[in-house]
């Protein structure tokens, strides 16, 4: 698992899943999370604008990253 900093306090799901390169556009990341291929903290999570926090553990295709 590798780490994924951020400036702020909380980041949304689709930003942070371009941000750390599992994605390449919202538009992918729209479709990502609609067929529930996204868990976070091993839940799967449907919402692009889950705000995310520190710690947090994104997984997409059992490759797990941790904001940081």
């Amino acid at each position: 698992m590798h780490d994924v900093a951020i400036t702020d306090d909380m980041i949304r799901l689709g930003q942070f899943l371009k941000l750390a390169n599992l994605v390449d556009s919202g538009s992918d990341a729209r479709q990502v999370i609609a067929t529930g291929s996204v868990q976070v903290n091993g839940e799967v999570e449907l919402r692009r604008g889950y705000q995310l926090h520190r710690g947090d553990v994104v997984s997409v295709g059992g490759h797990p990253v941790r904001v940081a």
